[in-house]
């Protein structure tokens, strides 16, 4: 039997990676490097506008980002027949 891996993330999100999923993992990937080089643990990395950005953990532990049924990204995610769970 051959076992295949697959990258669970992009089952979620719907298939095989875009341009601007590989272009954001790679800002994010190399943003996390030069974190570790400079020693600076602690933090996640966020994309804010248009720039990579620290955020320490503690801004971010136990808190959700809820994205409104309202938004967009719903309609859109609903139009091209991705499931959000509900």
């Amino acid at each position: 039997m051959k076992i295949k891996n697959n990258i669970l993330g992009h089952i979620q999100r719907g298939g095989t990676p875009s341009a601007v999923d590989r272009l954001l993992a790679t800002q994010l990937g190399t943003a996390c490097v030069e974190m570790i080089n400079n020693e600076n643990y602690g933090v996640m990395m966020a994309i804010r506008g248009t720039k990579v950005e620290a955020v320490p953990l503690e801004e971010v532990i136990g808190k959700r980002k809820i994205i409104p049924l309202d938004h967009d990204w719903v309609e859109t995610a609903k139009n091209v027949g991705i499931s959000l769970g509900a």
